[in-house]
């Protein structure tokens, strides 16, 4: 049943911005600056240059977001913006409004329809107002293959249903079921909407919709993938965060096996095309995530302290000490505050960074209210608390 969508704007309170490579984040660790790279497709080449000038001019750390952005941390004031000269002299930088495909658009033989063709069209058509649009508005296009961006969020997703008919929504509202032909025209309206409410605005400040909980894919970027003219291999980055050491060497052992192409992908991963099995043995003896069984797939954890000046505990470390602790089929949350920055919804365990301690919650988001205070050293014994 389709569902009309909302076209009645209402008040809104304003939201942070997003990083940029030309206007970075100020951190607990300097500039944080995100990287848009054109289609998320570089060569190890590439890659190995964008990490060397992380390390050259910020504090070596790599990440690749649970969206499949890279971002570089560390950078100062001064080399901020000779890093945004050295990236854009390596690889082509996106910029306009987000409009996010899945990492094997095109080449997916599984996909309903060839998203790119009509995420190329929305961009074009959002470039008279896209100037007045927040840098957080967002467009997925799915074209409902391998690797699906459902557990996303988005202020317009549109997925495909057949070859020519795609469900939109707006925000987390119904869908409504449109032919090809009629989607550029919804998605428009919506935008301009959204670039006349102001840079502030979101798709749920457009009105009441009929909510619906969207279906979180669980596809993972982990593992093989049949590609139709040959296969990806798939790894993750731990915490989504790894050094420009490790990257470079990730890369150059690419190279070496004469891999081409690499694509970013969500949930902090990483796709090699035309990959051999000696790629993901390479990449877990470097420590990265190389199967979906790996427990630190079940864990989200911003940087804490180490790079926040928010954070009350270095989350990432705790996490790796934790993860070969933590029981099956259960997600545990490490963060640095009560922000709860890298897993805004409930998890299983949630183990949050204070002054004093650890708050613990159980079933809930950082910002909850935690059912006990916990030492450093009643940590493992918490991960038995769900």
């Amino acid at each position: 049943m389709s569902v009309a969508l909302p076209i009645t704007a209402l008040p809104f309170a304003r939201r942070g911005a997003c990083p940029s490579l030309d206007e970075p984040m100020l951190t607990g660790d300097g500039f944080l600056a995100r990287v848009r790279i054109v289609g998320g497709c570089l060569s190890p080449a590439q890659l190995e240059a964008i990490a060397q000038q992380a390390q050259r001019h910020g504090n070596g750390l790599l990440e690749i977001t649970a969206r499949g952005n890279l971002q570089v941390r560390g950078l100062t004031e001064s080399s901020r913006r000779l890093f945004a000269v050295a990236v854009r002299g390596i690889i082509e930088v996106e910029s306009g409004l987000v409009v996010e495909t899945p990492p094997l658009a095109g080449d997916d033989p599984s996909e309903i329809s060839d998203p790119r063709p009509l995420a190329a069209a929305i961009r074009d058509i959002s470039q008279p107002f896209a100037r007045y649009l927040g840098p957080k508005v967002t467009v997925v296009v799915d074209g409902a293959g391998q690797i699906g961006l459902a557990g996303l969020k988005a202020d317009v997703r549109i997925v495909a249903m057949a070859s020519d008919r795609w469900a939109l929504s707006v925000a987390d509202g119904g869908a409504v079921e449109l032919h090809a032909s009629e989607v550029l025209n919804r998605v428009s309206a919506v935008l301009q909407q959204l670039a006349d409410l102001g840079s502030a605005a979101r798709a749920t400040d457009l009105g009441p919709a009929q909510r619906q909980p969207r279906v979180r894919a669980a596809s993972s970027p982990i593992g093989t993938f049949t590609l139709s003219g040959g296969s990806a291999r798939g790894i993750a980055l731990p915490f989504g965060s790894a050094t420009a050491v490790a990257i470079m060497s990730l890369a150059q052992t690419a190279a070496q096996l004469a891999i081409a192409e690499l694509r970013l992908a969500p949930h902090h991963g990483l796709l090699a095309v035309g990959a051999s099995p000696a790629f993901v043995e390479q990449a877990a003896q470097l420590g990265f995530v190389t199967t979906g069984s790996d427990p630190r797939t079940r864990i989200s954890a911003c940087i804490g302290s180490d790079g926040c000046a928010s954070g009350h505990v270095p989350a990432r470390a705790i996490a790796a000490q934790l993860a070969p602790h933590l029981p099956a089929n259960t997600h545990l949350h490490v963060s640095g505050c009560a922000k709860g920055c890298a897993h805004p919804r409930p998890a299983d365990i949630t183990l949050v960074g204070r002054a004093d301690g650890y708050g613990l919650v159980i079933g809930g988001k950082a910002g909850d209210t935690p059912g006990a205070l916990l030492q450093a050293d009643q940590l493992e014994s918490s991960l038995a608390a769900r």
